[in-house]
């Protein structure tokens, strides 16, 4: 024989299983809607010469659509001595992941271009 509290129970999670098919539905309409705004954004664009700029304006940085960064131009902008959290502080470089400055940092090791004086502080060799 069911208990009262298993039916109110039920009842509950009834009500939370449409509120969350309703939240659903409503999400999925809303991004039907963004979609078609960004489509219309991109024909405006195309129309007025901005096509490129279209291409990035739904959210996505611009650094991370697939160009290169110019790491050497990262490390003219550093002063002297310098640590990651500098890198990461350089115009573009912020939404990099922290694997990518490691990875170029040890490539200026590598070539010459930065010394490690202590962890996690580097310093340009004179050049």
């Amino acid at each position: 024989m069911p208990r009262k509290d298993s039916s109110a129970f039920e009842s509950v999670r009834q009500q939370a299983i449409a509120a969350l098919n309703r939240l659903r539905r409503d999400i999925r309409a809303a991004e039907s809607d963004l979609n078609e705004l960004r489509k219309q954004e991109q024909q405006l664009a195309a129309i007025t010469g901005e096509a490129k700029t279209a291409a990035f304006s739904n959210g996505a940085p611009a650094a991370s659509s697939g160009g290169r960064m110019n790491w050497r131009a990262v490390l003219d902008k550093l002063p002297r001595r310098f640590t990651a959290s500098d890198v990461r502080s350089v115009r573009g470089v912020g939404d990099k992941r922290s694997g990518e400055i490691f990875a170029a940092i040890t490539r200026w090791i590598d070539s010459g271009l930065v010394k490690r004086k202590e962890r996690g502080v580097y310093e340009r060799a004179a050049s």
